[in-house]
């Protein structure tokens, strides 16, 4: 037996995501086949300098911030060289035909360098730090919130070519988009539907009331495995706060959550080694006042989705999220 126990259970088992009304499948007999958690595949040695190194800022266009003291920079952020969206044109929809609508690529694209250190990751950085990159998160959105071609802002870091890194050295996107996109209006259908209250604010009274799924609880955040975790090792990361704008929360709160990420990830590391994985921050649209509760998803990249996935939609996780808290808490 590994680090942590695989033990088959003697059925699968569907539990349904209050945020997204998906079901997702348990089956955590299918653990013991062989090649899962494969380890993460070396990114090749780059060709040319890293554009992102203390040295090379040139490579980049103009930073829009820079935050450090004494002329060394400790968190940079740039336009992306190789923007997704990138004009501010009105975002307006033309049709070409029955089945044929298009619309500009209206938005802003930005990359957020948040070590000097090539070979940190967010796991890797001090308390210092991981405040400061918060901090630029904050302040992005804030400045996105201020343009008229943007309806939401989503901050993503991939970490590991498997989760769609082109660059080793750590980084994350923040893209402001003039629309909101299926996801994050599928959870504002389950804050507005929940007829609790808050869904975040009582998954978090219920998840720590049961404790098998508590990865890290302090007196501002709290990081669980989800009930309805869709894929092994995933994590929510959730201020105890209540609000619903990244950008209006209280500097406490933003810290504690970044680390929180930052304890986490290190655990992961610890459990798998270094896993390819994505961090997702969802806040509510710019200027929404909509029921939302803002919060992180932290989704390592363990497996690839096969066919059923693709076809369906319908994940399959083969770590019980109450097997993957206790061995992210034992790690």
């Amino acid at each position: 037996m590994g680090p942590f126990d695989l033990s088959p259970v003697a059925v699968s088992e569907l539990r349904l995501n209050p945020l997204t009304r998906r079901w997702v499948a348990i089956a955590s007999e299918r653990a013991s086949r062989p090649g899962d958690f494969a380890p993460r595949v070396p990114a090749p040695p780059l060709a040319r300098t890293c554009p992102f190194c203390p040295g090379h800022e040139e490579e980049t266009p103009p930073a829009l911030e820079t935050y450090g003291r004494g002329g060394e920079w400790l968190v940079r952020v740039v336009p992306n060289l190789y923007p997704a969206f990138d004009s501010r044109e009105d975002f307006e929809v033309v049709d070409l035909g029955p089945v044929f609508r298009t619309a500009p690529g209206t938005g802003i694209h930005e990359v957020l360098v948040f070590s000097p250190d090539h070979d940190a990751s967010w796991a890797d950085l001090d308390d210092k730090q991981v405040g400061l990159v918060i901090a630029a998160i904050r302040d992005r959105m804030e400045d996105h919130a201020h343009q008229a071609s943007v309806r939401y802002t989503q901050t993503i870091v991939n970490h590991g070519r498997e989760a769609g890194a082109s660059l080793d050295h750590p980084h994350g996107q923040l893209l402001g988009i003039p629309f909101v996109p299926d996801e994050l209006l599928a959870e504002l259908e389950g804050f507005s539907r929940d007829d609790h209250g808050c869904v975040l604010c009582t998954t978090l009274v219920e998840e720590e009331a049961a404790g098998e799924r508590v990865v890290h609880a302090d007196e501002r955040v709290v990081v669980v495995c989800p009930f309805w975790s869709a894929t092994p090792y995933e994590m929510l990361v959730v201020p105890r706060r209540h609000q619903a704008h990244l950008a209006e929360a209280s500097p406490g709160d933003l810290v504690s959550v970044s680390r929180a990420v930052r304890d986490v990830l290190a655990a992961l590391d610890r459990l798998v080694g270094d896993a390819a994985y994505n961090l997702v921050f969802h806040t509510a649209p710019h200027h929404a006042r909509d029921p939302f509760h803002w919060h992180v998803h932290v989704l390592p990249r363990l497996l690839s989705v096969a066919g059923f996935e693709a076809g369906t939609g319908v994940l399959i996780n083969i770590v019980a999220p109450e097997q993957a808290a206790a061995d992210l808490r034992r790690a």
